[in-house]
């Protein structure tokens, strides 16, 4: 499972992006973050494909949701969290964006990363 093509990722975000409207939800924003080191070792992977779903919903659609994603072999983990509003602007993992390197002392660099509102992220294996 190490090696995902563009295809099996565009599949999986076809078939969670029609779960969401199927299950009268709608899809706010979608966002690839692309390959990625993991923290840790999941199942064998060091690296893995983010997306990031934006979406409005009710409890039944995020139930469903979590119960399609908990059963998906393709998954490595996935994450839901309730915000009181979008971020529609942030893209906080493209290139430079929302990372900040400040020089706290002489020779000591601090990075500092902005990372505030995020709804659905599904990690696929790389």
């Amino acid at each position: 499972m190490q090696d995902v093509s563009p295809s099996q990722i565009k599949s999986l975000k076809e078939k969670y992006s029609k779960l969401i409207e199927e299950n009268k939800g709608s899809l706010v924003q979608s966002q690839d973050w692309g390959l990625l080191n993991l923290s840790y070792l999941i199942k064998k992977n060091k690296k893995g494909n983010y997306i990031h779903f934006k979406i409005k919903g009710n409890g039944e659609l995020i139930k469903e949701l979590e119960k399609n994603e908990r059963i998906d072999k393709n998954l490595l983990r996935y994450v839901t969290i309730r915000v009181k509003k979008f971020d529609l602007k942030e893209n906080y993992f493209g290139k430079d964006e929302g990372v900040e390197i400040k020089n706290v002392k002489k020779n000591r660099w601090k990075i500092e990363e902005t990372i505030q509102e995020k709804v659905k992220v599904a990690v696929f294996p790389s």
